[in-house]
């Protein structure tokens, strides 16, 4: 690898990582703490089944994100931030499977966090989160991502659900 990819890299990886505690950790830290203080119910509903099920589900989602924001920084030499976009298409790891990764990520965490907590409330952020990005995905992102990246992009999207996971990744 030469210096001028070394330093594109960093770069990329230093923006990821301010972008992921600028986007993700608002959204799935700083907003459901608003919400809760991270007090619980008690008793929470669905009791410890739940409360496991919420942890399996952020901690499945905190890897997911993780693991997302390294692809735009290895991959695509950019950061998931429209302001610092990747330089190439991002469809390795797990954009083999789903385009939206990050985005199911994000509900996750939301999610098991609603679960651990019991608060129906944070249930609701989940829903409005889930909409919100589906509605920025299809209005800003895929129109973005067709323009910047053509045949390529719509060859990946003919192949890779937006939504629900291949079971098998996609090799194309």
């Amino acid at each position: 690898m030469s210096a001028d990819e070394e330093a594109a890299l960093r770069r990329a990886a230093i923006g990821s990582a301010l972008f992921m505690v600028a986007g993700p950790g608002v959204v799935t830290g700083l907003v459901p703490w608003l919400l809760t203080g991270w007090e619980s119910r008690r008793p929470v509903p669905g009791g410890a089944i739940a409360q496991v099920a919420g942890v399996v589900l952020i901690g499945a989602g905190a890897s997911v994100i993780t693991h997302s924001f390294a692809r735009f920084a290895k991959e695509g030499l950019g950061t998931p931030a429209p302001a610092a976009p990747p330089t190439e298409l991002v469809v390795g790891g797990l954009y083999r499977h789903v385009r939206n990764p990050m985005y199911l990520a994000l509900d996750c965490l939301i999610v098991g966090q609603a679960l651990l907590l019991g608060r129906a409330g944070v249930l609701a952020y989940a829903a409005a989160v889930q909409a919100a990005t589906a509605a920025f995905v299809k209005v800003y992102e895929e129109p973005t991502l067709a323009k910047t990246f053509g045949d390529q992009y719509e060859r990946y999207r003919r192949n890779v659900p937006g939504w629900w996971p291949r079971l098998r990744p996609w090799n194309g």
